[in-house]
Order: structure tokens, then C-alpha cells, then sequence
């Protein structure tokens, strides 16, 4: 409509506001979080920990390493535990450029969302963690031993969880592109090639490390992912293109 168009100001002021709400709900989790955040970190390292070898364990090589790594979880545990908001303030930013029809979709879009973006992060620390650690530890013999610092480790583990996360939203964002007609099902099996192209240099540049494990344990899921997506929207289309039904007639 007409009347519902801004000016590109009022867009950035839009948008300057939705990021100032998201940074509120950020800074809301990290203080309820921190002062459980030695816990959080104890359950964060633990399939590292896991499956370290005897005699190795964490440390922190500059004395307020492990105060700041603390924080940092605190941040991170308050960027996870706000992805309702910052999903919802995603949505009304770029609700007045929807029909009236597809607006109504915001509390679906938050829970989906929300819950792929679980459901990625729990992949990456309960699937890939413990596989990629055990296969990096492997390394270690009797001359060698790992001793990873605690900054390190919560580097490597913030970087991949939010790759995952992130990926897993891919279903969810097709869904809403096949809704609005942007992308169907034909399109994405035709380009299937230069999917996996992409998804190899994405997985290069989301994952901390140059090791291929990383690269394969982030890729793979893509993958599977892009592929689910070619389901979703063929069934969104077929739905939307399904001919109405005829009126029954009178008996």
C-alpha cells in the first residue's frame, strides 16, 4: 500500500531501533547469565573435557583471561537465549514490505526460527563436539599433549554453534521465499550444482579452523538441509498453485 511506504530515513531509524531492542535483550541474558556463567562455561567445555586425554585440562595463560572468557559467555548465553526477540524484531522490520496475508505468519516464523536455531546449536554440541574433538585429541601421544586455553576454546565453540545455528534457518527461509514466490522447488534442483559449491566455500569461511573435519561436519548438514529445503518449497508451491475445489452440487 501506498501510505505504508517510508522514506530510506525513516528505514534506518526503523532498523537503528529493532537493533537497540535486540541489544537490550542481549544485555538482559548476559546479566541474568553471569553469575552462573563458570557453570555455563563447565557445561560448554564438557565434550572437550570429555574426552581429553589424562592428565590434560584447560588453562588460561594471561591472568584476566578467565574473567573475560567468563563474560564472554555471559554474552553468548544472552545472544542464544534472546533469539526470540531478535527473530521477532527481524520480522516487524520487514513486515511493511509483506501483503496483509503473509503478516499474519510472525508468531509461526518466531517459534520455527527459534526452533531451528536450536535445534542447529544442540546439533553442533551434542553431534559434531564430541566426534571433532575426539578426532583432534587423537593427535596426542606421549611427547604431546594438549593444553587448549579457555579463550581458545570458547572462540572455536561460539564460532561454530552460531555457524550451526545459523544454517539451520535455511528450511525456514526457503519456506518464506516460496511463499512469496521468489524461489520454487525447480529452481533449487537445477542450481544444485552451485549449491554445493557454495555451501563448500560457506562451510570454509563459517568454520574456525582450515581442517576439512570442521569443513565436512558444518557442510554436510547443509547439504541435507538444502536438500529438505527443495521438499519444502515444492510442497509450499503445490499447495499454493492447487486448483480450488468445486462447489458440490445440490442433491
Amino acid at each position: 500500500m501506498e501510505e505504508d511506504k517510508l522514506p530510506l530515513t525513516d528505514h534506518l531509524e526503523e532498523l537503528r531501533w529493532r537493533v537497540v531492542k535486540c541489544l537490550l535483550a542481549i544485555s538482559v541474558g548476559f546479566v541474568a547469565s553471569y553469575a552462573f556463567s563458570e557453570k555455563i562455561f563447565n557445561f560448554l567445555a564438557s565434550p572437550l573435557i570429555e574426552v581429553m586425554p589424562k592428565g590434560s585440562h584447560l588453562i588460561y595463560t594471561s591472568l584476566p583471561e578467565a574473567f573475560f572468557t567468563y563474560m564472554k559467555v555471559s554474552f553468548f548465553v544472552g545472544l542464544l537465549a534472546s533469539a526470540p526477540v531478535i527473530f521477532y524484531q527481524l520480522w516487524k522490520f520487514i513486515m511493511p514490505g509483506l501483503y496483509e496475508r503473509e503478516r499474519r505468519y510472525v508468531v509461526p516464523f518466531v517459534i520455527v526460527a527459534t526452533l531451528f536455531f536450536a535445534m542447529g546449536v544442540s546439533f553442533g554440541f551434542f553431534v559434531v563436539f564430541p566426534v571433532g574433538f575426539k578426532f583432534f585429541l587423537g593427535y596426542s601421544n606421549e611427547s604431546i599433549m594438549a593444553f587448549p586455553s579457555m579463550r581458545e576454546y570458547l572462540g572455536f565453540a561460539m564460532k561454530f554453534l552460531l555457524a550451526f545455528g545459523v544454517t539451520f534457518e535455511l528450511p525456514v527461509v526457503m519456506f518464506f521465499l516460496a511463499k512469496t514466490g521468489i524461489v520454487n522447488a525447480k529452481v533449487l534442483r537445477k542450481n544444485r550444482k552451485y549449491a554445493v559449491l557454495i555451501v563448500a566455500i560457506v562451510a570454509a569461511v563459517l568454520t574456525p579452523g582450515p581442517d576439512v573435519l570442521s569443513q565436512l561436519l558444518l557442510g554436510v548438514p547443509i547439504l541435507i538441509l538444502y536438500e529438505i529445503s527443495i521438499w519444502v518449497t515444492y510442497l509450499v508451491r503445490k499447495k499454493k498453485d492447487a486448483p480450488e475445489p468445486e462447489p458440490e452440487s445440490a442433491a
